[in-house]
């Protein structure tokens, strides 16, 4: 294959050595950067051409925020640095041996790209905890074509219910499950609560987007349970509560079907379920034969590197390392943090320089919003909630925005949001086709028929 044969060509004694980083999420992006000015060649591999900055990924669901304005093109993010190339592909699996990775495009399978260093920074997806029959009725909320799909099933929701002349049928078409109580769920429903009751309230005639019910269901004795402290989290419900959404804990969702889901026996009617709960890593582990934990996730020594593969690396969702006795956890400052230890661990290496420290996350707090300016804040044992939180919540999000572009547009975006309540991004955006079963006006090439005129009668 190509690949090979470039590779072979640049073997050599002065040859420098390949960097391969699958996935340019977060963790592979920062890894890519530590690498700028190393004697290395990067390759950078996604199947999207976009890196998404995935916590704002709820705002784009609920209209406040465009696709475009929390991703940037991998190109154009990577511009600069001259020894990093970004490929479209999909890799498909690790040959250890060989020291290649397999990748799968449009017209190309399987084709091998040797490495001398590997980066696995694949991320992680939705998980239904065994029940994927779930996923056909309840999108998760992973990616920016699922945060589109999640946008067009809530606005469509409103629609459906302005259409409908029964009354008695708009409980149903305006109420609105969230299954997962973790940051995702508590950040969709609070937000779902202000669109409703801010921006929605005025525009419609037969119905009252105001009188949507919003449920948020949590298996866990508590929401944002692993990420803040009891004391926040009653912050949070409390919250919620006052925006109106129902917070239901305790009990696993136990079946969820087109016509809502059930929860400890009993029936929610609802036409819009949105999954946000849990995550399950990509094959990884699978692809490299390595231990891996309960969920699938690679363990990784203190230096993120594989056991017995000091040349393969594993960060963010996909890998599984204890710090203090307690798991890190699968948040975007890790996914971060991880990849620039591992770019400078390499550039070290190669420079022939002694390797840094065992890794170790520097924890920044864990915070959530919870609504239009208000969020909970947690670190360490010292917790706040209100708008101070909210507020080093903005700052802190913009901060890590992937371009100067994209900061300027989603701070002007919510200041207008602010002042006007007026969302950005309120489109349905589905895919129609021309009907072809009978003629119409609107079908091309043909031309609506005329209408007879009366003929005006003169006298002689």
């Amino acid at each position: 294959m190509a690949a090979v044969r470039e590779h072979a060509e640049q073997t050599g004694a002065d040859a420098e050595p390949v960097v391969v980083i699958v996935g340019g999420g977060m963790a592979g992006i920062s890894a890519a950067k530590a690498l700028k000015n190393a004697p290395v060649r990067v390759k950078l591999i996604d199947r999207n051409n976009h890196s998404v900055f995935q916590p704002l990924l709820y705002q784009v669901a609920t209209s406040e925020l465009g696709p475009s304005q929390i991703a940037a093109p991998i190109r154009s993010v990577l511009r600069r640095q001259r020894n990093t190339t970004t490929l479209l592909g999909e890799v498909t699996g690790v040959d250890t041996a060989q020291r290649c990775v397999y990748v799968s495009d449009a017209d190309r399978k399987d084709v091998p790209l040797p490495y001398d260093y590997l980066i696995l920074a694949t991320g992680a997806r939705g998980s239904y905890f065994g029940h994927n029959e779930f996923a056909a009725h309840a999108p998760g909320l992973k990616t920016i074509a699922e945060a589109v799909a999640v946008r067009n099933k809530i606005l469509e929701a409103f629609e459906r219910a302005e259409a409908e002349a029964e009354p008695k049928n708009h409980r149903d078409l305006m109420t609105f499950v969230l299954v997962g109580g973790g940051p995702a769920g508590v950040e969709m429903a609070g937000a779902i609560a202000v669109l409703v009751r801010k921006t929605l309230r005025a525009e419609f005639r037969r119905i009252d987007p105001a009188a949507a019910r919003i449920v948020l269901v949590d298996a866990a004795p508590r929401i944002l349970n692993n990420l803040v402290g009891p004391e926040g989290s009653r912050a949070a419900q409390a919250r919620l509560e006052r925006l109106g959404v129902e917070v239901r804990t305790g009990h696993p969702v136990e079946k969820v079907d087109a016509e809502g889901v059930l929860v400890a026996g009993e029936r929610i009617a609802s036409k819009t379920v949105i999954w946000t709960a849990g995550v399950e890593p990509s094959p990884a582990g699978k692809w490299l034969r390595a231990p891996t934990d309960r969920a699938g996730r690679v363990r990784v020594r203190p230096d993120l590197t594989v056991p017995n593969h000091p040349e393969i690396f594993v960060v963010g969702d996909t890998m599984a390392l204890e710090q203090d006795g307690k798991p890190l956890p699968g948040v975007a400052q890790v996914a971060m943090q991880q990849g620039r230890y591992v770019g400078r661990l390499i550039a070290r290496r190669v420079a022939g320089q002694p390797p840094p420290k065992a890794f170790r996350y520097f924890d920044k707090g864990n915070m959530a919003i919870v609504g239009q300016g208000y969020a909970v804040l947690q670190s360490g044992k010292l917790w706040t909630a209100g708008v101070l939180a909210f507020w080093v919540w903005a700052v802190i999000h913009i901060a890590y925005l992937a371009q100067v572009s994209l900061r300027l547009t989603v701070v002007a975006q919510w200041i207008w949001t602010y002042l006007t309540r007026q969302r950005g991004a309120r489109l349905i955006v589905n895919h129609h086709e021309w009907r072809t079963d009978e003629p119409t006006a609107m079908q091309p090439g043909i031309q609506p028929p005329i209408p007879s005129l009366p003929v005006k009668q003169t006298g002689g």
